[in-house]
C-alpha cells in the first residue's frame, strides 16, 4: 500500500492547521534559539579549542538534537520558502560536512574526545545519532533540492557497512538505541539502493540473536532493555525502553511491507496489540516507568508517576501509521488517534514555546513536598513546562511531527483510497484531488470529495463512534466503511461526550472514570474548579455542557458532580458522609497545566 506524503497536503482552517501555525511561526525559532544558547549546534564545528576557550563539552547525542531539528525545520519549508531558515540549515550543514572524517565518521562527541572508542560501546548513541542525521538528510533535500548533507550522510553509511558488515570490527554488533535502521529504508526508498535496505535487515535480523552485551550498557539494564530479549520475529510483548522499543518497532513494520515478510508483520502486530490492550495510557502514553524510561508489565498504569515520555507517544502514533499501510484495520488508526490528540501535544505548550517531556495522568501538588522529615523527595514528573532539557529530544521532535501530520491521512492501492484521520485539508498528487472539509475533532461531520481513478473509499470508522450516518451506501470491514466511488462523499461520527472505564487489572483507576469527546481525553484542573479536586466526582447520568473554547481549540465541558464535605474528622462513618453538588469543568488533556501550576487528573471518582 502507498502513502500519501503530507508534503502534497495543505491544511486549512482547523486544529490541527492552528497547531502547524504556532508550530511553524513559534516552535522553529524557540527550540532553534535554546539549541544555539546550549551550544548544540557550535559543537557540530567538532572545535575541541573552542570548548575549552568556552568551559562547554558536547554531549554523545546532541548530534540528534540537531538532526531532528533540521528535519523538523525542513517540513516547515515544505509549506512556505523562508532564505533565514535555510541559512542556519545550511550553517549547519557546512559545519557537520567540514567536520567528517576521512573514512566517512561524524560525530560531533566522538570526533573530538574518547575517539579511541568509536563504535566500541554499545549504548553510546552514534548510530542513533547517524540515524536521524539520515532523516534530517533526507527532508532537507525534498524541500530544498540540497544534497551536500544528503552525500555526507551517504558516506557515513558506506563506513558503516564497511565496519560491521563486512570487518566486523565494531565492538557489537546492533545498536543500543534504534532509530537507524527505520531511517535506513526511508534512504532505500529515495535512492532505490539496496545496500540500505540490507543493512537494515542486518541490524533488525541480528537483533536478540547475539549475546546481551552488558559491558556496553548500564549496570541496571537488562536485555529486555534495548528489546534484545528474543530474535524480533518471535516477540510478542512491548519490552525495555520504549522510545527504542518503538523505533525498533517501526523499522520492523517498514521491512515488513518492503519484503513482504510475514513473520515480521505478525510480530508486530502482536506487540501492537500487547500495547493497546494491557500496556498504553488512556491517552496513548506509553512507559510507565522513569526506570529506564520503560515498559514494566501488563496493567501497570499508575498515573501520577506515569513517565509517558512525549517521544514515546509520537512513536507509537507512527508505528501505528506503518501498520495502517501494511493492513487497512481501524485498531490501528483508533490508537494512532488516541495518541495523536492527547499524550503527543500535551507535551508543548499552547503558545508553542515550552515543553513536557513526561506527561502524568495527575498532578498532586502536595505530593511534591510532603517529606519534611528528610532531604529526599519523592519522584514526580515536574508540573509546568519548560523551554529546553539537558536531554532534550521531545522538543524537535514535536516540531517534526506537528508539520508532517498530514502523513497520517491516507494511503492507497490498486482501486481503493483509504482515509485514516479528518483534518480539514486539500491534497493533490499524481493527477488526484482530495478534500476534506470538517471540524474534527469538535465535530464529527465531514464531507469528503475525491477526483481519482478510485473504484472504492474506505473511511475509517472510530471505534468510539456510536452512530455513524452517510450519505451513500457502505459496507463495514475491519473498521472501514467502504464506499463505491462517488466524487462526493459526507459522513458524520455522532461525536458526543462520554465517560470511559478502565479494565479491572488497572487498580489505580478502579471505581473511576474519565471524559472523552470523539478521540480527545478530558482532564480537571484546580484553577478552573474550586477547593480540592481530588474530593470531587462524577455521576454517570450526568448533562454535559459543551462551549467552545479559543484558548484550548476545541471545546470545554461542565458536568453535574459533586463535592465531599470536610466534616473536620480524618475518618467518618458512612451515613455521616455528606456531599454539595457542584458544576465540574474539563478541558482537553493536551492544554493541562497552561495556565500556572495547579493540580489535575483524568480519572474522576464515579458516582452512582
Amino acid at each position: 500500500m502507498k502513502q500519501i506524503p503530507f508534503y502534497s497536503t495543505r491544511l486549512e482552517e482547523g486544529f490541527w492547521a492552528e497547531k502547524q501555525k504556532t508550530s511553524r511561526n513559534v516552535t522553529v525559532d524557540a527550540v532553534y534559539d535554546r539549541f544555539e544558547e546550549t551550544h548544540r549546534f557550535e559543537a557540530m564545528k567538532c572545535d575541541r579549542e573552542q570548548h575549552e576557550r568556552e568551559g562547554w563539552k558536547p554531549h554523545i547525542f546532541w548530534d540528534s538534537d540537531a538532526a531532528k531539528w533540521i528535519e523538523g525545520a525542513a517540513f516547515t519549508l515544505e509549506y512556505e520558502k523562508n532564505e533565514e531558515l535555510e541559512n542556519k540549515i545550511d550553517r549547519l550543514v557546512d559545519m557537520m560536512c567540514n567536520s567528517q572524517l576521512e573514512d566517512g565518521y561524524y560525530n560531533a562527541y566522538f570526533n573530538v574526545y574518547e575517539t579511541d572508542k568509536r563504535f566500541t560501546v554499545r549504548d553510546n548513541h552514534e548510530l542513533y545519532c547517524l540515524g536521524h542525521l539520515i532523516e534530517a538528510a533526507i527532508a532537507y533535500y525534498h524541500a530544498t533540492k540540497k544534497d551536500k548533507l544528503l552525500h555526507m550522510v551517504e558516506r557515513y553509511v558506506d563506513f558503516v557497512i564497511k565496519t560491521f558488515v563486512c570487518e566486523k570490527s565494531a565492538g557489537f554488533v546492533t545498536p543500543g538505541h534504534e532509530e537507524i535502521e527505520l531511517a535506513l529504508v526511508k534512504l532505500y526508498r529515495l535512492t532505490g539502493k539496496e545496500k540500505y535496505l540490507e543493512l537494515s535487515k542486518f541490524f533488525i535480523d541480528n537483533r536478540g540473536n547475539n549475546d546481551f552485551d552488558i559491558a556496553g550498557h548500564r549496570d541496571w539494564m537488562t536485555a529486555h532493555y534495548p528489546q534484545d530479549h528474543l530474535p524480533v520475529r518471535e516477540q510478542t510483548t512491548a519490552e525495555g525502553h520504549s522510545v527504542r522499543a518503538m523505533y525498533l518497532y517501526m523499522a520492523m513494520a517498514d521491512l515488513a511491507l518492503e519484503c513482504k515478510d510475514e513473520a515480521l508483520f505478525n510480530a508486530c502486530d502482536k506487540i501492537f496489540h500487547n500495547v493497546a490492550e494491557k500496556r498504553m495510557y488512556i491517552t496513548g502514553g506509553i512507559g510507565s516507568s522513569h526506570i529506564g524510561e520503560a515498559f514494566t508489565v501488563d496493567y501497570d498504569l499508575k498515573n501520577e508517576e506515569a513517565y509517558t515520555e512525549t517521544c514515546a507517544t509520537l512513536a507509537l502514533s507512527l508505528f501505528c501509521q506503518r501498520m495502517s499501510r501494511i493492513k487497512p484495520l481501524g485498531l490501528y488508526g483508533d490508537i494512532a488517534e488516541l495518541a495523536m490528540y492527547n499524550g503527543s501535544i500535551s507535551g508543548v505548550s499552547i503558545k508553542g514555546d515550552e515543553f513536557f517531556y513526561e506527561n502524568p495522568l495527575t498532578i498532586d501538588l502536595a505530593d511534591h513536598d510532603k517529606n519534611h522529615a528528610t532531604q529526599s523527595k519523592e519522584r514526580y514528573p515536574i508540573t509546568q513546562r519548560v523551554k529546553v532539557f539537558d536531554c532534550s529530544c521531545c522538543p524537535p521532535n514535536i516540531l517534526r511531527y506537528i508539520n508532517s501530520i498530514g502523513d497520517f491521512l491516507y494511503t492507497e492501492d490498486d482501486d481503493t483510497l483509504f482515509v485514516h484521520h479528518y483534518m480539514n485539508s486539500s491534497t493533490e498528487f499524481e493527477n488526484k484531488k482530495i478534500s476534506q472539509q470538517t471540524n474534527y475533532p469538535s465535530c464529527g461531520k465531514v464531507k469528503l470529495t475525491v477526483m481519482g481513478d478510485y473504484k472504492k473509499i474506505a473511511v475509517r470508522v472510530p471505534s468510539w463512534c456510536k452512530n455513524f450516518d452517510a450519505s451513500a451506501p457502505y459496507d463495514i470491514k475491519d473498521g472501514y466503511a467502504y464506499f463505491d466511488m462517488a466524487e462526493i462523499i459526507t459522513f458524520d461520527f455522532n461525536i458526543a461526550p462520554r465517560f470511559v472505564v478502565s479494565a479491572p487489572g488497572v487498580h489505580e483507576n478502579a471505581g473511576k472514570t474519565a471524559l472523552m469527546l470523539g478521540p480527545v481525553v478530558y482532564c480537571v484542573e484546580g484553577v478552573d474548579n474550586e477547593g480540592d479536586i481530588f474530593g470531587l466526582s462524577v455521576n454517570k447520568a450526568t448533562s454535559f455542557d459543551l462551549k467552545q473554547d479559543g484558548y484550548f481549540g476545541l471545546p470545554v465541558i461542565t458536568v453535574e458532580g459533586c463535592a465531599l464535605i470536610d466534616n473536620g474528622n480524618l475518618y467518618s462513618d458512612m451515613d455521616s458522609v455528606k456531599y454539595q453538588e457542584r458544576k465540574i469543568k474539563f478541558i482537553p488533556y493536551y492544554g493541562m497545566e497552561n495556565r500556572g501550576e495547579t493540580d489535575m487528573l483524568v480519572w474522576v471518582p464515579l458516582k452512582v
